[in-house]
Order: structure tokens, then C-alpha cells, then sequence
């Protein structure tokens, strides 16, 4: 899927009025459904998302959670049901939110920093490019690569261009963060690593962040919700809250374990 080119005023002009305080309903689905032709893919589903929450898409692979952010960012409309940003539909509130997505994306043939500011240009399209490079360093370093900004793309690690695609996705001020399982391509010790990120960088910036993923344990750490989805056609056949201090560790922590365990029951694993 390509970047959609945004040329328009930044995002935070876009804003009505002052968003809601911390924990307080940003975004709400009703009764959403989605069909390809003859094929139903999400069956009425129903939830909302908090103002500043870290919350996670659980479930199989191809069941539709992937699709439920492309309807989330106006890229799709549902077949039923309706789906509310605030006071606005998703195509008007798109320039609210960022993604990343399991693969980085990035321009081979531009630097880091370049790579970071390239979606600020995207949406833009002019603009105070010094300003750009300056936000985008601070990025680089909030990420952990304040000695990088020259490297390209092919000279950087799996986690590192993650690093990067994260720094690009929050160069916009984006007030969701719309994560399409980006660890899952990395090894098991980066990827530890890369979600104890996430979550210092998620208490630092207070963004709300939709996590997808068919990972239980990575469910586990990331999310203070989890929402559950069936197979094909989907369904939410559970809402997990979780309440345990981070960092979190399922496998030493019984508390978790038993919602692991919760969790392989729902899913038939």
C-alpha cells in the first residue's frame, strides 16, 4: 500500500477544539461490519479506544485486525455500522494518526533523518525544513540513534529501521499511533527490546497507541487492554484489562500467567 501524499496544514491545525483528558472515549466503533464481496471479514463489532491508551488487536492471523486500522484511518469504509474519531469520520480525522507498520518502508537512498522527516514532507509539502531536521535528531536520539542520522537504511539493523519508521510515524505529532505488528519481523532478544521501548517512549510522549499483533505474550507486556478477535468472519469475543506494573514478564509473574492461559483458551491455542 502506498503513502497517501497529504497536502494540507499539519496535523494539530486540524484539531476542534481541545481533545478529551486521559481516558476519556477518543474513538468508537458501533456495530461495524465489512464485507469483500461475497466474503465477511469483521461481523459487528463493537468497542472504543481511550484517549492516551496503549491498546492491543489480539488475534489469528488474516482474521482482520490489520483491516480494522485501515477503517480506523478512513483507507476503508465499513460495509455497516459506523465508526466516530471525536466528532469526525475517519477521512476527515486521518491526519490525526501515524503508522508503522510491520515492514519499515523506508527510502533506501535517503539518510535516517531524511527518512524521518519524509512524512512531515508527504502531508505538508512545504514547509521550515530546519525546523523538520531539529524535531527529527530529537526523535533520533528519544529512539536511541543520536549517532545515526547520516546512516541509510541498507548500513542499519532490523531494529534500528524500526527505530526509524517509529521517529518518521511521530515526526507528524500524530495523536494515535496505528502500529500494524512491527516487531514481528525482528529476533526474539531485539524484539524484547523494542517493546520495552515502545512502552518508555508510549509514558513519555502520551500518545494513544492501537497495537496490532497475534502475539499473546507481546499482548501481554504492551497493553493496559486487549481486545480479543475471533477467526474469520471476527468477532470481539473478549475485553482484557490489565492492571500489573511494567515491566511485565508472563513467565514469572503468575497473575499474567493466568491471563496467558486465558488467552491461549479464547484463541484455541
Amino acid at each position: 500500500m502506498k503513502f497517501r501524499s497529504f497536502r494540507r496544514s499539519p496535523p494539530a491545525a486540524r484539531f476542534t477544539g481541545a481533545p478529551p483528558g486521559p481516558n476519556q472515549q477518543y474513538i468508537a466503533f458501533e456495530k461495524v461490519s465489512l464485507s469483500f464481496g461475497e466474503t465477511r471479514v469483521l461481523d459487528n463489532i463493537s468497542f472504543e479506544v481511550r484517549e492516551g491508551e496503549f491498546l492491543c488487536l489480539l488475534g489469528p492471523s488474516g482474521c482482520g485486525k490489520s483491516t480494522t486500522l485501515r477503517l480506523l484511518s478512513g483507507l476503508l469504509n465499513p460495509t455497516a455500522g459506523s465508526i466516530r474519531i471525536g466528532a469526525q469520520t475517519p477521512l476527515d480525522a486521518s491526519e490525526e494518526f501515524a503508522f508503522v507498520f510491520q515492514n519499515p518502508r523506508l527510502a533506501n537512498w535517503r539518510s535516517a533523518l531524511d527518512n524521518v522527516t519524509l512524512s512531515t514532507e508527504l502531508r505538508v509539502g512545504r514547509g521550515d525544513r530546519a525546523d523538520w531536521q531539529r524535531r527529527a535528531i530529537e526523535l533520533l536520539t528519544l529512539v536511541g540513534l543520536p549517532n545515526d542520522t547520516h546512516k541509510r537504511p541498507l548500513q542499519m539493523s532490523g531494529g534500528e529501521r524500526q527505530r526509524v519508521a517509529i521517529a518518521r510515524a511521530l515526526h507528524v505529532r500524530p495523536r494515535a499511533l496505528l502500529m500494524d505488528e512491527p516487531f514481528s519481523a525482528l529476533d526474539v532478544s531485539t524484539r524484547k527490546t523494542m517493546q520495552d521501548e515502545l512502552i518508555a517512549l508510549w509514558q513519555r510522549q502520551l500518545s494513544t497507541v492501537i497495537f496490532v499483533t497475534h502475539d499473546i505474550d507481546e499482548a501481554i507486556v504492551l497493553a493496559q487492554r486487549i481486545l480479543v478477535f475471533s477467526c474469520k468472519p471476527a468477532r470481539i469475543i473478549d475485553i482484557v484489562e490489565l492492571k500489573q506494573a511494567r515491566p511485565r514478564r508472563p513467565e514469572s509473574d503468575g497473575s499474567l500467567a493466568a491471563v496467558r492461559a486465558r488467552l491461549y483458551d479464547l484463541l484455541g491455542s
